[in-house]
């Protein structure tokens, strides 16, 4: 079996360009293998809303369902700082695309999946 690399199109932090962005100033995808995509607000339910719009966001953009490994809730009810903050445990390919550039290179060349990624 020959190891074939695929082409993605990634930023500098190694996510993909076309990858569905958090929208809220306090939102980010951070840096970690698994990378934790934080949605942080002075409320609960609307932390755990969009948080749950990215992922729907995201999973129609992959064409399969995100590898999420976990779901971490911090908060801090400081008087002076209160918020939640919800992250998300996101598996690295799929933030970069893997899945799209496999499908689409597989669609154009009609063969199987079992490649490695560059």
């Amino acid at each position: 079996m020959s190891e074939k690399s695929v082409a993605l199109d990634l930023d500098d932090a190694g996510l993909a360009r076309a990858l569905p962005r958090p929208p809220h100033g306090h939102d980010e995808i951070q840096d970690v293998p698994f990378r934790p995509v934080g949605f942080r607000d002075d409320d609960l339910p609307t932390a755990l809303e969009r948080s749950a719009l990215w992922l729907r966001e995201v999973q129609e953009w992959l064409g399969e369902p995100v590898d999420v490994i976990g779901v971490h809730l911090d908060y801090d009810d400081s008087p002076d700082g209160i918020y939640y903050e919800v992250k998300l445990l996101c598996n690295d390919e799929d933030l970069a695309g893997v899945p799209i550039a496999l499908r689409s290179r597989n669609g154009a060349t009609g063969e199987s999946a079992g490649t490695t990624t560059s």
